[in-house]
């Protein structure tokens, strides 16, 4: 396509290429120019350098071009799957977009959990270089760096104030920190393998864990003692979850089944099979989310819904599976990703469940239409955690 230039546009872009030849030493290509394009005399100062900043200029144009491009590409997207619209949207309908709000950068090895911490605007990472970090999340900026497990930190939580920050390696310890002081207050020994999954009871006075010794063990905070060990399975206990009101705890493990037990005997409630590879990750449904599960799973919400409670996880088969622990039912399967499953949550609004997978995506389903609605290409390598609080999304990449 010709690109056709005033005559006053062609002298300038003669006279700044005439001055990009002079400036950088290209004598007789100067020369020769100018004879071509009948160039008498010396080009002006004010065509200085301008050669250069038109195409900087141009650069930068094109850039600004795509990024609009892209974020037009992602609304008509938007449109048309039926998501909320940025200005629409509440809060109960959030879901994440690109560009992400921060890139955090800092640890030497990769990065095995993140979680946001429940009061203060402040997050804490874990990782294999066997150290936690806490950052920043308004700002972006690193404050803290706790140190004392010997191998890899497998996973972190909080209680409920956010005092006490309990985190578990593969050193076959727990160590509980005082997150007012940074001081760890106890190291907790029991475990025969790693520790692979850490999490608060209900009102913070016992933590569970989970090992690839295959148990899960209950301890009290106070005094640093097990009082329970829960076995059953028959390989290693990858995450162990508790209810909303402890009286239920759930694990998942590589003998492929996910394990739902009462807190109070020990007793295993129910034994979900139906994955076909190792299960990664489980998570609790909130209240809000029964109506859509229960839409999903075909069932009338006022004749022949399902109770509850319900539960997801995330298996190596590359599906999620959503399961109603009263009757031990699958619900329904949630199939897009194309590697292994290896985080999942539930959105506080109810509406949807968000995965992250070794296919270096995150994805938002649509409960109700069990579908995905959006698909976020969050890092370069496998995306193995999810970490949320309120209207915050955290990724973690391996």
């Amino acid at each position: 396509m010709k690109m056709v230039l005033s005559q006053r546009q062609r002298e300038e872009l003669n006279k700044s290429i005439a001055d990009y030849l002079n400036s950088n030493g290209y004598m007789d290509a100067l020369e020769a120019f100018k004879k071509e394009v009948d160039m008498p005399g010396e080009v002006e100062r004010k065509y200085c350098g301008l050669l250069e900043k038109k195409w900087t200029s141009v650069i930068r144009l094109q850039k600004k071009v795509m990024e609009l491009e892209a974020k037009l590409s992602e609304a008509e997207k938007e449109y048309i799957d039926g998501a909320p619209t940025r200005n629409k949207r509440t809060p109960s309908e959030w879901i994440p977009r690109p560009p992400e709000k921060f890139c955090l950068v800092g640890h030497r090895a990769p990065i095995t959990k993140v979680v946001f911490h429940p009061v203060f605007s402040v997050m804490v990472s874990a990782s294999e270089d066997a150290s936690l970090r806490v950052w920043d999340f308004e700002t972006g900026e690193y404050e803290k760096s706790l140190k004392g497990h010997t191998d890899s930190v497998q996973d972190i939580a909080f209680d409920q104030t956010g005092k006490l920050l309990v985190s578990c390696s593969a050193d076959m310890t727990i160590k509980l920190w005082d997150f007012q002081t940074y001081e760890c207050i106890k190291t907790l020994h029991g475990h025969d393998h790693n520790v692979s999954s850490v999490t608060f009871m209900s009102g913070g006075d016992f933590v569970l864990s989970s090992s690839r010794d295959k148990t899960i063990k209950m301890w009290e905070v106070a005094t640093g003692y097990c009082v329970k060990t829960f076995t059953g399975h028959s390989d290693w206990v990858r995450m162990v979850r508790v209810y909303e009101d402890g009286s239920l705890i759930a694990s998942c493990s590589n003998d492929q089944t996910v394990r739902v037990w009462y807190t109070a005997n020990k007793d295993c409630k129910v034994e979900l099979r139906d994955h076909d590879h190792v299960v990664e990750c489980i998570a609790w449904a909130p209240d809000s989310a029964a109506p859509a599960i229960n839409e999903a799973a075909g069932a009338d919400n006022k004749k022949g819904a399902h109770a509850g409670p319900f539960l997801a996880s995330g298996s190596r088969d590359k599906t999620i599976k959503v399961w109603d622990i009263g009757t031990g039912l699958c619900l329904f399967t949630l199939v897009g990703h194309d590697n292994w499953v290896r985080g999942v949550v539930f959105h506080p609004g109810g509406k949807f469940i968000i995965s992250a997978s070794d296919d270096k995506t995150v994805r938002v389903w649509d409960t109700r239409n069990k579908r995905c609605m959006k698909s976020l290409e969050a890092h370069q390598h496998f995306c193995t955690t999810l970490g949320q609080l309120k209207l915050y999304l955290l990724l973690r990449e391996q």
